[in-house]
């Protein structure tokens, strides 16, 4: 467990970044000459209790103390380098994973796809709305759901993933399991990378199967079970107790022989988390940054968007998705789980045209 973490903040986009990077008034982020920071948070781990940053400019780092600024120093490295593309999938723009539940009990879509046909179409229309992953699932995870058997996932998505590769051979395909035999299937068919909500816990045989077919994966972090996740969550602190599980997961795959460049990390939004620890995870996202992996954040319809808006709550929590994206968006996030794809899009390219217009 660390006792000291980095948080790059204090952001310049487009041409300012450019410009003061040139300069060398900021660094880039994740290599990304597009954002920029010239400031650092540190924070201070304190037992059983949240740890509070301290602000420093850039130019600062070398008056900290020397074991700090060891620290800091190693942190920034990572921070600046560059991501590896993960299918052909670039890290220095956004990429948008359009959300297929195959399943009658999905939290918010439960039942909508379904039918195989609808599926499909389904995944050809975020596809065409600017989707440039679509994460298939067979199997509800939401809070309070129940394991289903194997052969069952399996049937559900099959034959939609096989539509999915034979009319966009170009589009990763994200399997959302936590099963073993699933995923071995899966591959068989053409899936790219492999999003198990369980960290690779649920099945023993996942991380085998991870590391001989050398494929890329989400590192999803979730506290409990989806039965039991929500029932009571409980953190010293969950920003830093979620960056020290990834950071202790990466370092054992590494010892095994499992390359950074295809680990992209989930915090799992939702996923035995309250209301609190989700704020706390998303206003601190770029703490991440120093893993030196692609970021990913579900915030899409979660329930927390209920717990802040209150009596304006929607069906869809667009509005609230939109908000959470965009923040994460100007925090250097690079890949959002989206279900309504399109208004996202377009909230994105807005977004993104402000922020790059000088």
């Amino acid at each position: 467990m660390r006792r000291y973490y980095t948080r790059p903040c204090n952001f310049y986009y487009g041409f300012s970044a450019k410009k003061l990077i040139k300069k060398k008034k900021a660094f880039p982020l994740a290599g990304n000459q597009n954002i920029a920071f010239d400031q650092i948070e540190i924070f201070k781990r304190k037992k059983n209790r949240a740890a509070y940053g301290i602000l420093y400019s850039i130019n600062s780092i070398e008056s900290l103390p020397k074991k700090i600024k060891s620290i800091v120093k190693k942190d920034i490295k990572v921070i600046t380098s560059n991501r590896k593309k993960i299918c052909e999938l670039k890290f220095s723009k956004h990429h948008i994973m359009g959300v297929l539940n195959i399943t009658p009990d999905s939290f918010s879509d439960g039942g909508l796809f379904f039918n195989k046909k609808k599926a499909y179409e389904q995944a050809s229309f975020m596809i065409k709305n600017g989707a440039t992953i679509i994460d298939v699932g067979g199997e509800s995870t939401r809070p309070g759901s129940k394991v289903i058997n194997f052969v069952d996932e399996w049937k559900r998505i099959k034959e939609v993933i096989i539509k999915i590769k034979k009319n966009f051979p170009n589009i990763p395909i994200s399997l959302d399991t936590r099963k073993s035999h699933v995923m071995e299937k899966g591959k068989k068919i053409g899936v790219n990378i492999i999003n198990d909500v369980s960290g690779l816990k649920f099945d023993k045989n996942s991380f085998d199967f991870i590391k001989l077919k050398n494929i890329p994966f989400v590192l999803h972090h979730m506290q409990g079970t989806p039965e039991t996740m929500q029932k009571n969550p409980k953190y010293d602190d969950a920003l830093l107790d979620i960056y020290d599980f990834f950071d202790e997961k990466i370092k054992f795959f590494l010892k095994k022989k499992i390359k950074r460049k295809n680990i992209i990390i989930d915090p799992g939004i939702g996923f035995g988390k309250n209301l609190q620890h989700n704020l706390r995870i998303i206003s601190k996202i770029s703490t991440f940054h120093s893993l030196g992996c692609p970021i990913l954040i579900g915030t899409s319809r979660k329930r927390f968007i209920e717990h802040i808006v209150t009596k304006f709550d929607t069906q869809d929590r667009t509005g609230g998705t939109l908000a959470s994206v965009l923040y994460g968006l100007s925090q250097g996030v690079q890949l959002f789980r989206v279900h309504n794809v399109k208004e996202i899009k377009q909230g994105i390219l807005v977004f993104n045209k402000i922020l790059n217009t000088n």
